[in-house]
């Protein structure tokens, strides 16, 4: 373990983050990092627990407890207090493909469950992890190391989000000769276009695809498969085909006036301004502009939240964000106790940032849209908001959300931002193998298995389980390159 007796001694520490209004005034990351020392006076911290709930990953009440990568959490953390961050990084990535992400945008599953968070503070986890990381690309310990054996079998991965990175470069690392194809101009899928630029740095992402590339994985961009690139060639070419196409199908808000213009999906508003971003640094005016708007975000989880942060990057002129669900506890309720996920209220960083510049909190909860207004013109003005009641259905149990009659108000809008989730898959990607979707509109495997209904094409990621989390995705994809490697070999000796 680290220090015996390093949690009653060090006060938990994280990176510290710049102030909202400072922040907003750019997209960079923002949160400055601990020094060496400070890290491994963290790393210290860990008690080395006889059952490590941080590395679990395992289901409790519906939800996940513990890292899903089962990262070697406690290993680490001793290793970075006695100094041995080349063995720390080793040990990381024993598990973990790309550390350099999760360290970044992972909601710390680890720290939830760390027994030093049952009563006090839980090791920084995710910080220490940070720390190993980025030591490792600056000592030249993340380096590329091609394999020096080749198998012969060559595999296509379609989408280079996280789940489709991770199969490629787990096979690649086998021996395998993968090819990865990816429909926008730029690898990352979802970690280049999904996730803003402040909480994840795109030079990060193109860091890493560099050195896969070294090690030889092959990128091809601009690659749209099932309608430019024809799946019956891949499948020529290619001894097995992965689907890593992602579950971009956005929820929609069915209202009277969704006809509206300046109304959009979240995904197409944050993808089109890290595009621009890093086209033009915004100078093309290629995106979907905030600024001096009055803005209502749809939707209270993480991409409602990024919605929020970047509109105040633009220089909106007010941001309102709508909550169907009721405002969590601020403390952890009796009936979720340790170690399960808390179910309390986070103020995320957007959120964080409204409240710094208009002064108070943007979200409004048990809320939605009974109707969209327009003008004469047919622009978006504002909409009629309607609260919403839990009720309990009596056969099933179930809590709804039902309309509160004569709750409604006005709100004045410019532009409107849905953030609602996703529905599924792209139908069109599977079609063009023939793949068949479920009823949740992902693609139908044997359960816990990862070869489609059509012989050599295997799936993961959010096509396979749904819209999930960056750590759910990579796990995904490094199962189902082991499901591929023992497909192609008799046998696996990948680790899940």
């Amino acid at each position: 373990m680290g220090k015996p007796t390093g949690f009653m001694e060090y006060e938990r520490q994280t990176a510290k983050a710049a102030a909202p209004k400072t922040r907003i005034r750019d997209f960079y990351e923002f949160h400055t990092p601990l020094s060496e020392e400070e890290q491994q006076a963290q790393g210290a911290r860990c008690m080395a627990c006889g059952v490590p709930f941080c590395q679990s990953g395992m289901e409790l009440m519906g939800m996940t407890s513990g890292c899903p990568l089962h990262n070697l959490v406690p290993e680490w953390n001793d290793l970075i207090y006695t100094g041995n961050w080349e063995q720390a990084y080793n040990r990381l990535v024993k598990t973990d493909n790309f550390p350099e992400f999760t360290s970044r945008v992972c909601p710390a599953l680890c720290e939830t469950a760390c027994t030093c968070g049952h009563y006090g503070d839980a090791v920084s986890v995710k910080e220490n992890e940070y720390g190993i990381v980025e030591h490792a690309y600056a000592n030249g310990f993340a380096k590329a190391k091609p394999p020096k054996i080749r198998t012969g079998k060559k595999v296509a991965v379609i989408g280079s989000g996280p789940a489709g990175l991770a199969a490629a470069d787990q096979l690649n690392k086998r021996g395998h000769s993968v090819t990865v194809y990816e429909r926008d101009d730029r690898v990352g899928g979802l970690l280049m276009y999904g996730i803003p630029n402040m909480k994840l740095e795109k030079h990060i992402v193109e860091r890493k695809i560099k050195v896969m590339e070294e090690e030889g994985v092959e990128f091809i961009t601009g690659a749209d498969v099932g309608k430019e690139v024809k799946a019956a060639k891949l499948k020529k070419e290619y001894d097995r085909i992965i689907l890593a196409c992602g579950a971009k199908e956005p929820r929609d808000i069915k209202a009277p006036g969704r006809d509206a213009k300046n109304i959009y999906f979240a995904v197409d508003f944050l993808a089109a301004t890290t595009k621009s971003l890093l086209d033009s640094n915004l100078k093309d005016n290629k995106y979907i502009s905030a600024k001096g708007k009055r803005v209502v975000v749809i939707g209270g989880g993480d991409t409602g939240n990024d919605c929020v942060g970047t509109s105040i990057r633009h220089g909106a002129k007010s941001v309102v964000q709508l909550e169907m669900m009721p405002k969590a506890p601020d403390q952890r309720a009796e009936d979720n106790p340790w170690p399960q996920w808390p179910k309390i209220c986070k103020t995320d960083y957007g959120q964080e940032e409204a409240i710094a510049v208009f002064g108070s909190d943007p979200r409004m909860y048990q809320t939605t849209v009974k109707e969209f207004l327009k003008d004469k013109n047919g622009k978006l003005c504002g909409l009629t908001a309607i609260k919403l009641e839990c009720k309990k259905e009596e056969k099933t149990g179930r809590i709804v959300m039902e309309k509160v009659p004569g709750s409604e108000q006005k709100i004045e809008a410019d532009l409107v931002l849905i953030a609602a989730g996703f529905l599924g898959t792209e139908k069109y990607a599977a079609d063009a193998f023939g793949v068949s979707l479920d009823e949740r509109a992902n693609a139908k495997t044997e359960p816990g298995k990862y070869e489609t209904d059509v012989k050599h094409v295997f799936t993961a990621g959010d096509m396979h389980r749904g819209q999930s989390l960056v750590v759910w995705a990579i796990r995904e994809g490094r199962e189902a390159a082991r499901a591929v490697d023992e497909s192609l070999m008799g046998y696996t000796n990948l680790g899940a």
